[in-house]
């Protein structure tokens, strides 16, 4: 899924972030899935912060299939880039969304 670009807010910008990681504007629909207590538990190991959403989970894993199944040489370099990004998550080297928007230029103004 690629971000809405005719957002009028939407704006490209050099961030330093993986790039599985997408930034959107407006509302997406969301969805509710099934799945067993043990697959949650797995998704659970793919987690690089308290807070990370399943869907940015998902997104990861979904990511990385697709580089491997796709481009399986750069697989061992799209390893490498997650441990990195794991390990400046641990040391709180990481923006929060608001950081994001701030950075995009997509904060909004209360009325």
């Amino acid at each position: 899924m690629e971000p809405d670009k005719s957002c009028p807010e939407f704006r490209e910008k050099q961030l330093n972030m993986p790039s599985y990681t997408m930034v959107y504007c407006g509302i997406m629909k969301a969805t509710t899935i099934k799945i067993h207590e043990d697959t949650k538990s797995e998704l659970d190991t793919f987690r690089e912060y308290k807070n990370e959403s399943y869907d940015e989970v998902i997104k990861k894993v979904v990511f990385i299939a697709k580089n491997v199944k796709e481009e399986p040489e750069l697989s061992i370099e799209t390893i490498e880039a997650i441990e990195k990004a794991r390990e400046r998550m641990k040391k709180g080297k990481f923006l929060t969304e608001e950081e994001a928007r701030e950075r995009l230029g997509l904060l909004t103004t209360s009325p």
